[in-house]
């Protein structure tokens, strides 16, 4: 596959690589086990470029196209699938939407700081009843002259408690519905914004989930993002990129689940030889090696044609929705090769498992992602 690829692209490729080997890896068991943020790590990944990829260099961003940034959150994500998901989150779901749909004023304020790494940001839609439902928000924005007052409650935000910037999705007129919800830029300090506890996980512990409360947020009218009523219009259509995100983080857990499985198979041995030359093992490993390829070229034509300025959601639910079974698949396949060695935390295969089944199920479940596919071939 690597003739597809530029220059630039290889290059990104391996910088990301050294990084991941140098930085993230000799923390990443730790982090995991004492559910501690990246702190320092994220820090370098803003250094480096990493937090702003896609974005105008005149915004802070390093310029670079879609198909660099999913080099780089594969290899992010093979060696920390939590580092991972605080880069996808800050380049898909809050830069990439700011670029797109903000003001030129609040690329000025804000868009510069996140796109630099400088600060951090996180993305609120889903709420304690609207998960897959995102139309059905309870949080509420009222105008009161040239402000809104934000009242209501987010949960599962990633990033929540480290973010200087929230997005959020917000009712200004529930009786429209969709049609009814708008988007704002919420700074971390304002008077009524509060964060709640952080959320005890299965997998992704050393990256932050948290639930965030709003009592009488005022916010200048020049903090919403487009026009009032065109929130859901942001939230999908940022949430189309952000999906090419997790379908790459997915990957590289897959990617990763491979290369342990490979490795383990020549060194461990029974019957006197290694279990690598086992027609069992083989065909896992065979199987492995192919899904992870079908999910590679999947997240490469998702991003290829976001590149291309062409329809790509329909590709990238595709890509998710693949990838991250992909993800869960390979896991649970390394930690069978692995043997009872892969229930235990001295070897890396069940951290791969548990950080792998949440790719299914945020950014818009794999169930949520059947019927995107769906409704695009059927035209209903």
């Amino acid at each position: 596959m690597e003739p597809t690829l530029n220059e630039t692209h290889l290059m990104i490729q391996e910088t990301a690589r050294k990084f991941a080997a140098d930085v993230l890896a000799p923390t990443a068991d730790e982090r995991d086990e004492k559910e501690i943020f990246p702190y320092d790590a994220v820090k370098q990944m803003g250094e480096l470029g990493f937090m702003g990829m896609m974005i105008s260099e005149q915004y802070g961003g390093a310029g670079l196209d879609t198909m660099s940034y999913v080099l780089a959150m594969e290899e992010i994500s093979k060696v920390d699938a939590s580092a991972g998901v605080i880069m996808s989150v800050n380049n898909s779901l809050v830069t990439w939407g700011l670029e797109a749909f903000g003001t030129e004023d609040q690329k000025q304020r804000y868009l510069i700081d996140l796109a630099s790494g400088k600060k951090l940001g996180a993305f609120a839609l889903s709420e304690p009843e609207a998960g897959s439902d995102a139309t059905n928000q309870r949080t509420t924005a009222t105008k009161d002259g040239d402000f809104y007052l934000l009242n209501g409650t987010k949960n599962w935000i990633t990033n929540g408690s480290t973010a200087d910037i929230v997005l959020v999705m917000a009712a200004t007129d529930r009786a429209k519905g969709a049609k009814g919800v708008s988007a704002f830029i919420v700074e971390k300090g304002m008077p009524g914004f509060g964060v709640g506890k952080k959320e005890r996980k299965l997998g992704i512990r050393s990256s932050d989930t948290v639930t965030l409360t709003f009592q009488d947020v005022r916010l200048p009218a020049a903090n919403r993002i487009g026009d009032e009523g065109a929130g859901i219009k942001f939230a999908l259509k940022t949430l189309d990129g952000g999906r090419i995100g997790i379908a790459a983080q997915a990957l590289g857990i897959a990617q990763a689940s491979l290369e342990a499985s490979i490795a383990y198979s020549k060194e461990r041995k029974a019957f006197d030889r290694p279990i690598a030359n086992l027609q069992a093992i083989q065909f896992k490993i065979a199987d492995m090696a192919t899904d992870v390829q079908a999910s590679r070229l999947l997240v490469w034509e998702a991003a290829r044609l976001k590149d291309r300025h062409e329809a790509y959601g329909t590709a990238a639910a595709m890509a998710k929705l693949y990838a991250s079974r992909t993800a869960v698949k390979a896991a649970l396949e390394a930690i069978q090769i692995h043997g009872g060695y892969g229930y235990v935390r001295e070897y890396k295969v069940e951290r791969y498992l548990r950080d792998a089944k949440i790719t299914e199920i945020y950014e818009g479940t794999s169930e949520i992602q059947h019927i995107v596919i769906a409704r695009s071939l059927l035209g209903v």
